[in-house]
């Protein structure tokens, strides 16, 4: 097996245990965005910041691009670069189905190269800019957790901002890493 198939058999793996794990109930969880326009949300985010991830180890410029599709799922891409902005490029693709039409806060995430039924985590939109110049993604179990922005960049009262709010609503923000961007 050469080194990008193993890379993605692990990576396969380690999003097995997301997607279990993202299904897991919690006495508290996060409050969702009221409503989420989909077709606003699609488009290049940058991550800035994120509760560390074993499949996401040593990743820098992380972006994710959402394209919406026609019937009204969104592709989702994952690009990222390893240990430095000259690395090898990582790069993950599924698709997010809404789970909630009511909001579209809600949603099932499936990767690549899974079968279309089986391990789809909860990817909440749990807080969203009034621009959506950055948004707050997480699951029910709070168990992960994602700072994006539009920009490579964020201003550092709106971070801070979002760490504040984030805190409040029991959210372990000691635990946020800082995404490296160019």
């Amino acid at each position: 097996m050469n080194s990008a198939a193993v890379r993605l058999s692990v990576v396969s793996s380690l999003l097995a245990v997301l997607a279990v794990a993202s299904g897991c109930s919690t006495a508290n969880p996060p409050a969702v965005a009221e409503n989420v326009d989909l077709t606003r949300y699609a488009g290049k985010w940058y991550e800035i910041a994120k509760y560390p991830v074993i499949f996401q180890r040593g990743l820098v410029a992380v972006t994710a691009d959402y394209t919406l599709r026609d019937d009204g799922k969104v592709t989702v891409f994952n690009r990222g670069l390893k240990n430095s902005f000259d690395g090898k490029e990582s790069t993950i693709s599924g698709v997010a189905a809404p789970a909630d039409i009511t909001s579209n806060a809600k949603l099932k995430l499936r990767f690549d190269p899974f079968p279309v039924s089986l391990f789809k985590a909860d990817y909440w939109i749990i807080e969203l800019g009034a621009d959506y110049e950055y948004a707050v993604v997480s699951n029910p179990s709070k168990k992960y957790l994602w700072i994006l922005s539009r920009t490579p960049h964020m201003d550092q009262p709106v971070y801070d901002g979002i760490v504040a709010r984030l805190n409040a609503q029991g959210f372990e923000t000691d635990k946020l890493e800082l995404t490296p961007q160019p």
